[in-house]
């Protein structure tokens, strides 16, 4: 299972805004321009952003900035604003009908549930550590 590119991305965005944001205006195109693909994307990702109150978009050719201080961004807020989960949050789909009659198919949730829980439980608690301020003074 691989993540989407939208959660590199969103922190390829959040990053430019917090260097650039209040120097000169950031727009799709000019932020398209850094990340390397179409605007149309960075526009779909901004409004993800926007929802999550992670940053402020002004409409047209008005810019984008950040909604919040660096510091108060983590990691985890942007992967929570920009990667769909599944059903209750769940990074790990798992497969509806396991084959009762099976003796896999009866114990495979039992075997993989809290394995699966746990390395979620990991990766959230790794982005909650790092904010943007953390990769901007490491830029």
């Amino acid at each position: 299972m691989q993540i989407s590119s939208r959660f590199t991305i969103a922190s390829h965005i959040l990053v430019l805004l917090a260097l650039e944001g209040d120097k000169e205006k950031q727009t799709s195109t000019s932020i398209a321009g850094s990340v390397g693909v179409n605007p149309v994307i960075i526009r779909n990702i901004l409004a993800q952003l926007k929802e999550a109150g992670l940053v402020q978009v002004a409409r047209g050719v008005g810019g984008a900035r950040l909604a919040q201080a660096p510091d108060k961004i983590t990691l985890f807020h942007v992967y929570q604003a920009v990667e769909l989960f599944g059903e209750k949050g769940k990074l790990f789909g798992f497969h509806e009908q396991p084959n009762p009659a099976c003796q896999v198919g009866r114990k495979i949730h039992p075997l993989l549930d809290s394995r699966l829980e746990n390395a979620q439980s990991a990766l959230e608690k790794e982005l909650g550590q790092t904010t943007i301020a953390d990769l901007l003074a490491e830029l």
